[in-house]
């Protein structure tokens, strides 16, 4: 069962959106240099379907993006959660910040607008270091996954 911590309204995750950050617990990557080592492990409220309604009632319009920070305990339910979103209220992105460098086949990636995958390695730096190993990519309107990752990079 997916549980999460805590959530935050945030503008750096997601590139031209307001995004609903939601931390999820029992991350099984255990990357070292983690900066959120309290999601190591399994604590939290339940995040469901009902989790999901209460967070879109809490923030409605003042969001246009739902991310699952982590979750890699459970790819389908993220995967479930991703589905119910965009069925339910369609008028959100949703994105996933994976810390695996490759996506579960169990994962039908076309229920994502956003996938981040990649462990933290401290001296390839985060997503804004052109040295990350971290990648974002973007559903285009073609249904593909194009890397935006440069999006955070500073010129």
């Amino acid at each position: 069962m997916l549980k999460y911590v805590n959530s935050d309204v945030v503008f750096q995750e997601i590139p031209d959106e307001v995004t609903l950050a939601i931390n999820i617990s029992n991350c099984p990557c255990r990357c070292p240099g983690c900066h959120s080592r309290y999601l190591w492990e399994d604590v939290g409220l339940p995040l469901n379907t009902e989790a999901i309604d209460d967070f879109v009632e809490e923030y409605g319009d003042d969001i246009t993006c739902l991310a699952f920070m982590g979750g890699d305990s459970d790819p389908k339910g993220v995967n479930i959660l991703a589905q119910y979103i965009h069925e339910e209220y369609p008028q959100f992105k949703v994105a996933w910040y994976s810390g695996k460098t490759v996506i579960s086949a169990a994962v039908n990636r076309a229920d994502f607008d956003y996938i981040k995958i990649g462990p933290f390695i401290r001296h390839l730096g985060p997503l804004k270091s052109p040295t990350t190993n971290q990648r974002l990519y973007r559903q285009n309107d073609q249904g593909e996954f194009e890397d935006i990752t440069h999006r955070f990079w500073k010129k």
